[in-house]
Parts: C-alpha cells; structure tokens; sequence
C-alpha cells in the first residue's frame, strides 16, 4: 500500500487521532483546539483534505485511522533516507549517531535491534 505524505501540521493532528481514535469528530475538534489552538474549521479542513488523501475515514463523523503510525513514520524515514542519504542507510546512521550521545542503554537497544535483524525476528 502507498502511504499518503502526511505534512507536518497534519503530522501533529495524526498524532492525537492515533491516540485516541476511534474518536468522534466533536471530540477531535475540541483536542486540536487544546493541543494545537487550531480553530474547528481548520480541524475539518483536515479531516477533509486526509480523508481524501486516504490517511483516515470519517464514517458518520467517528474519525479512525487508514495509515497507522508506524506506517507514517517508516515512510517518512525511508523518504529521509533517500532524499538526503542517496538511499545509504549507513550513512543516514553515521550522521545520526555523529552529534548524538547515546547512553550504554541506547546502545544496548540498538545492538539488540541488530541482532534480531540478523536472526530474522
């Protein structure tokens, strides 16, 4: 499935609807008006514009999601990867990594992402 780019504002509204959905859009207004102090036309202008692009459903105004989370944010990195990094993954690592500091534990987390790659988990 292609997953539809999901802007950055709208980034922000995705995130309260994967929390809380299902959700009505009532209640998504009210959350984008306290989160976001985005007004009630500007929430259903986003509903609108994301349910054309398929990213959700407003089935009798309950709002759910068509592109879960890890499906946007995987998009999003994979689109990163090969805009800026030529498509390397290493080298979008090593710039990563590069201004980061990462705790044992962080390093730990990471060498066990590895090695379950490598076992094909």
């Amino acid at each position: 499935m292609e997953i539809p780019k999901i802007h950055e504002s709208e980034y922000r509204f995705c995130l309260i609807m994967w929390e809380f959905e299902p959700i009505t859009a009532v209640a998504l207004v009210k959350l984008c008006q306290e989160r976001l102090g985005w007004k009630r036309t500007t929430t259903y202008t986003v509903i609108k514009r994301l349910e054309e692009r398929g990213v959700l459903q407003n089935d009798n105004s309950m709002i759910t999601s068509l592109v879960s989370k890890d499906d946007a944010q995987a998009y999003e990195i994979d689109e990163l990867v090969e805009k800026k990094f030529e498509g390397s993954l290493p080298a979008f690592i090593a710039a990563f990594t590069k201004h980061q500091n990462l705790s044992e534990n962080d390093l730990d987390e990471v060498q066990s992402m590895i090695d379950r790659i490598r076992r094909g988990d």
